[in-house]
């Protein structure tokens, strides 16, 4: 095991709202090793996101970490707490976009529509030109183009030098998804945050789309979070998996554990209800039980015993289980796997 780039504990992010406090991110823990894929999956409001946005220090307001360490280690092996700097201030701004990178779930959102897309990636360029200049010297605009252009080329953008000058909405949405994993990949960050990249383009760019993160992966050795709800995507892409519901880690360790003996009742339910070449036509596909619950009407206990079909009364109604290990280098939050703890009174 090496020592990871990133280390997320016991993470806490809020948003106080007037209705009551939203617990968005309830106690998150894992680590992603250089070079690693990790995969995030879980239902849709399970908190993935937000998790790495307080990575990024951009979540929006009025939520905000309360408690629990993101420790970021540089290049020179020194760690820094990501959850104890400004959101505005000079440390993270060097770090957010130089080296850590975010691509969005929908570019058309996070390009500016009144500035060419070049203009845009060429302005990160400029903005970080110490990973490109690190004894010092400034970035020329037709330096920073030139450089777009082959980062353009790089992720298979045809006639790069003319799509440099178009603005978003004159580009398809797998052109601007290439665009946007261009712009992250501007300034060779060490970790790529990809926040379901693929799930607003067809299913053709979808696979072209993550044939490029692979194949730049393993060519630059960047460590990417990948979130998604498609465990399809995790399957080919991940190394590790991070199963999440309800803003707490359910089960986490090697995606080939997880998949062919999972744990926790809610991952064996969501691995389910994947449709599969085998299964009977005609006949429904199985579901979990129930919904997520409102984020302001948390259940007590764990928070999957009203869906789970394995749920001890008295126990999982009662006491939320800790993040345990059940095999090696696979963890569960359930107390199946814990029977001293589901016994203490």
């Amino acid at each position: 095991m090496t020592t990871p780039v990133l280390e997320v504990k016991d993470l806490r992010v809020h948003f106080a709202l007037d209705e009551g406090v939203v617990r968005a991110v309830d106690g998150v823990s894992f680590d992603v090793e250089a070079g690693q894929v990790v995969g995030i999956v879980g239902e849709s409001g399970c908190g993935k996101s937000v998790t790495m946005k307080a990575a990024l220090q951009i979540v929006e307001p009025p939520g905000r970490i309360v408690g629990g360490q993101i420790l970021w280690r540089r290049d020179a092996g020194s760690a820094v707490d990501l959850a104890q700097l400004s959101p505005k201030g000079a440390a993270m701004r060097a770090i957010r976009g130089a080296e850590i990178a975010l691509v969005p779930q929908e570019p058309m959102a996070a390009f500016s529509p009144v500035h060419t897309v070049g203009d845009q990636v060429i302005e990160a360029l400029r903005l970080h030109e110490r990973q490109w200049r690190p004894t010092g010297g400034s970035l020329s605009r037709g330096e920073a183009r030139a450089m777009t252009v082959d980062l353009f080329r790089s992720v298979g953008i045809s006639m790069p030098d003319q799509r440099v000058d178009a603005y978003p909405w004159q580009l398809s949405g797998g052109l601007r998804q290439r665009a946007m994993i261009a712009m992250a990949l501007s300034c060779k960050p060490r970790l790529l945050i990809a926040d379901e990249p693929t799930t607003a383009i067809d299913v053709t760019t979808q696979a072209q789309i993550l044939n490029l993160l692979r194949d730049l992966q393993r060519q630059h050795g960047t460590a990417i979070v990948f979130i998604t709800h498609d465990l399809g995507v995790i399957a080919q892409m991940a190394r590790r998996v991070v199963v999440m519901y309800l803003g707490r880690v359910m089960e986490q360790g090697p995606v080939g554990r997880i998949f062919h003996a999972p744990k926790h009742p809610y991952t064996r339910a969501l691995l389910k209800s994947i449709p599969s070449v085998h299964t009977t036509p005609r006949t429904l596909l199985p579901t979990i039980t129930g919904s997520i619950p409102h984020p302001l009407g948390r259940p007590r206990g764990c928070p999957f015993h009203p869906r789970c079909p394995d749920a001890i009364p008295g126990v999982c109604t009662e006491r939320v289980p800790a993040l345990r290990p059940v095999e090696p280098e696979q963890l569960a939050s359930c107390f199946l796997y814990s029977p001293d703890e589901a016994e203490a009174p």
